[in-house]
Formats: C-alpha cells, sequence, structure tokens
C-alpha cells in the first residue's frame, strides 16, 4: 500500500463526509428558518391581535370623552337654572346606555341577527378561550388569536356609539323634559330601538344585506337620535314662552358660549376615534393609511361645515350667528361620517360645507314650524346625517337608491316607535315638569342645587317648596 493511495482513500472517504455534513447543515438551516418564520407568523398575529383589541379600547374612550363634550355644549346653551339638571341627565344617560347595552342591547344587535333583529339572550362577556386562557391555559391561546380583537374591546367600542345617540335627545328636550320620563325612554332608545337599527345595518340584517353604506353612523346613530329627538320635541312640546303669540321666536340666550365652544371642541375631538375607530382595526400598513385619510377627511369636513354656517347665516337668520357656526362645525362632521373613506379629500370639503348650510336651514324650519330644540340638535344629527347618507354616493361607494331606502326604513321605523313612547309615557307619568318648575328652573325646583350659586340669588324656600310640591 503506497503512502499516495492512503491519502486518496482518506480524501475520498471525507470528502463524501463533507457533503454529508453540508447536506445536513442546509436541513438544520432550512429548519430554523421555518422554525423563525413559524414563530415571526405567530408573534405577528399576536401584535396584531394587541393592536386591534388596543385601539378599540383607545378609539371608544375618544367616543365616551364625546359625552363630556354633549355636557358641556348643553349646560351652555341652557339658562343658568338649568345646569345641574343638564350634568344629572348626562352622566345619567351614558350610564343607563352601558348597563341597557350589556343587558339586552348588543345581542339584539349582533347576535344570531336574522334579516330584523338578534337574539333576546340577556348579558354578554369574553369567550369561554379568554377565560381560559386567563387562568393559564396555554393551549387556549390560538383559539383566542383568531379573533383578531378581545371580545369586550369589541363591545366597549360599540357601547359608547349608544350612548352618542341617547345624548342627541338630551340637549333637545332640555329644560322642560321630566327627568324620570327621559330616563325611562333613553333606557328602551338604547336597550331596544338602536339595537334594532344597528342590527338591520352593521349586524348583517336586510339593509346590510343590500350593502346598505354608512361606515360609523350618519343614520345609525346620529339620525336615529335626531329622529327621537324630534319625538320628543314634538310630544313635549316647546318651552313656555318661547313661541309668542304673534308667531315670533323668542331668544333664549346660552348662559355660558365659552363652555358651549369648549363642548364643540371635545365633540371635534371624540370625533377622531368615532370615525377612525370606525375602521375597525390597526394590524398593518393599509389600516395606518386608511385611517389617516378619514381623520383627515373628518377634520377637513368640520372646518368646511363651521365656515359655511357662518357664512350662509346672515342671509338665513339675519345676523351673523356664533351659534350657528358651531352647530355647522358638528353638520360637517355628522355628514362626513356616514363615508369618510376616500382618498380624494376635496370632497370632504365639499360634504361637509354642504352639511353647515343644511344645517343652518333646518335651525329656521323649526322655528318656522314652532319645534323647539334648545340646542339645534335636529338639524345637526338628523338633517346634517341624512345628507351624509346619501353624499355618501358621489365618492364613497353608496348606491342611491339603497342607501334613500335605508334613510326612509330608519326614519319611519324610529319615529313611528319614538312618538308612541313619548306619546304612552306622556299619559302614564307626564313628559313635563311643571309649570313652576320650569319657571323656577329645574335645578332648584327639583334638583335643590344650583350649578353657578355665587352668581345667582338663590329662590324663596317657598317657592320652591311650592315648585316641588310640598307642604
Amino acid at each position: 500500500m503506497s503512502m499516495h493511495g492512503f491519502p486518496t482513500k482518506v480524501s475520498g472517504f471525507g470528502g463524501h463526509w463533507s457533503r454529508v455534513a453540508a447536506a445536513g447543515g442546509l436541513v438544520a438551516a432550512l429548519g430554523f428558518l421555518w422554525l423563525s418564520t413559524a414563530a415571526d407568523a405567530a408573534v405577528d398575529k399576536e401584535v396584531q391581535f394587541v393592536l386591534n383589541t388596543f385601539s378599540f379600547l383607545i378609539w371608544g374612550a375618544l367616543v365616551m370623552w364625546m359625552c363630556a363634550g354633549f355636557t358641556m355644549l348643553e349646560s351652555g346653551m341652557v339658562r343658568t337654572k338649568n345646569v345641574s339638571m343638564i350634568c344629572l341627565k348626562n352622566i345619567g344617560l351614558y350610564s343607563i346606555a352601558g348597563l341597557m347595552y350589556f343587558f339586552i342591547g348588543y345581542n339584539l344587535m349582533y347576535v344570531d341577527v336574522g334579516s330584523f333583529i338578534g337574539t333576546f339572550t340577556g348579558l354578554y362577556g369574553p369567550t369561554a378561550n379568554e377565560v381560559a386562557l386567563l387562568a393559564g391555559q396555554e393551549e387556549a391561546r390560538e383559539a383566542v388569536l383568531k379573533n383578531n380583537y378581545a371580545t369586550m374591546s369589541d363591545w366597549f367600542f360599540q357601547m359608547v356609539f349608544v350612548a352618542t345617540t341617547a345624548s342627541i335627545v338630551s340637549g333637545t328636550l332640555a329644560e322642560r323634559v321630566r327627568l324620570w320620563t327621559f330616563f325611562l325612554f333613553i333606557a328602551i332608545l338604547t336597550g331596544i330601538i338602536y339595537p334594532i337599527v344597528g342590527a338591520w345595518t352593521w349586524g348583517a340584517g336586510w339593509l346590510g344585506a343590500m350593502e346598505f353604506k354608512d361606515f360609523a353612523g350618519s343614520t345609525i346613530v346620529h339620525s336615529t337620535g335626531g329622529w327621537a329627538a324630534l319625538a320628543g320635541a314634538i310630544v313635549v312640546g316647546p318651552r313656555r314662552g318661547k313661541f309668542r303669540p304673534d308667531g315670533s321666536v323668542k331668544t333664549t340666550p346660552p348662559s355660558n358660549i365659552p363652555i358651549v365652544t369648549l363642548g364643540i371642541f371635545i365633540l371635534w375631538f371624540g370625533w377622531f376615534g368615532f370615525n377612525g375607530g370606525s375602521q375597525l382595526a390597526l394590524s398593518g400598513a393599509t389600516d395606518a393609511i386608511a385611517i389617516s385619510h378619514i381623520l383627515v377627511n373628518t377634520n377637513l369636513a368640520g372646518a368646511a361645515g363651521f365656515i359655511v354656517a357662518l357664512v350662509v347665516a346672515r342671509p338665513i337668520l339675519g345676523r351673523i350667528d356664533l351659534l350657528a357656526g358651531l352647530n355647522g362645525a358638528l353638520a360637517g362632521l355628522v355628514s362626513i361620517t356616514a363615508g369618510p373613506d376616500f382618498t380624494t379629500h376635496i370632497w370632504a370639503v365639499i360634504i361637509g360645507g354642504v352639511g353647515g348650510a343644511i344645517c343652518v336651514g333646518g335651525m329656521r324650519l323649526l322655528d318656522e314650524l314652532k319645534v323647539d330644540d334648545v340646542v339645534g340638535a335636529v338639524p345637526v344629527h338628523l338633517f346634517a346625517g341624512i345628507w351624509g347618507t346619501l353624499a355618501t354616493c358621489i365618492v364613497a361607494g353608496g348606491n342611491f337608491g339603497v342607501q334613500l331606502l335605508g334613510v326612509v326604513g330608519v326614519g319611519v321605523f324610529v319615529f313611528v316607535v319614538s312618538y308612541a313612547l313619548w306619546m304612552a309615557l306622556k299619559h302614564l307619568m307626564g313628559v313635563r315638569v311643571s309649570h313652576a318648575v320650569e319657571e323656577l328652573g329645574q335645578d332648584a325646583g327639583e334638583l335643590g342645587i344650583e350649578a353657578y350659586p355665587e352668581f345667582m340669588l338663590m329662590p324663596d324656600p317657598d317657592d320652591v317648596a311650592a315648585a316641588r310640591g310640598e307642604d
């Protein structure tokens, strides 16, 4: 055996194992890459779950903050003697809305919805898999992540929308509606009426099946509240002295303009959550871009609504009217809410501007019809809501026939049911305060507390007792 041959054999033997080692390394690398990819996919899925859930909660908190905006707006618009009652009504309606939507509303709107309504099953809560994961059962994690967001984060986001609908009714009927009658109406509105409208649309009922478009609720939220408020204003009637015998309107100036303006800014701020959150996801670049466009369109529409309302106020109302401008901003925001998800931003300016003009015209129309809307909620939320729903046909993909059917269908249902309910409450328990309480103010007459005691003369205790019906 030559030394030359041995190395040759060794060389052949080593080359074979080198190839084996190389192949093994490749397999190991591919295995590691597969494991890494799977791990990254799992991480991405969990990250998406967290981002979606977090976005629901943050957007929902912004929408909840709109309740503070409504409170400030209404508190500044009413006379000083009714401010405390406004505060009580607004925190009360938010509480009622949250409870009613928990006990029955969400299920009617989203659970096992047919063409018209969901299930009357009471309560709503997390899934069994979520409960198991919280209890430390890691095997439930994959099933939880498939849902893309925590169950109760979605419930919270949906709940704050129904509270917005309830707030609309409060401002229209301020200064004369009875507290407990109002609360009972709000309970039925938030627990039954609004969820049925939601089931027809967002719950995939008959309007949803026809592809009715209402991205964040120009009709579902705002017009529903507007129709309910209009029915209440007709049944309850105007404040005493609001309309003179000759038909002229007695001006009731707001008690606090800075508070009204603060309320508008809070509502505008909350609207970014209202519309932006209705993207219903924040799990990638597409969602981030879409939300950016939605927020820009929302802001442009609100700004245009204010400017146009201020301009048209002089020929329509006979003066430059700050309150008309402020309501015009809200009307612009309502108008864009049905379809803010488009990329041609100039249309947001046009849609919002038209909404502002409609609002001012609506304010004049209600005065002509002798309908007393203290804060102008009906022109803002109902009239501009109708316009915004139809305006989706311009650039946001709405079908005019379907959109019009949705406006009429929701309007007839909500107005008729609300009117019947207000009439029933009128005969069963009364809908407005006594003449004495209305003259004295609900703060002293019903609550016994003044919002601004340092700036007012306290009424005589005998007058307060008489207003309350006490001896």
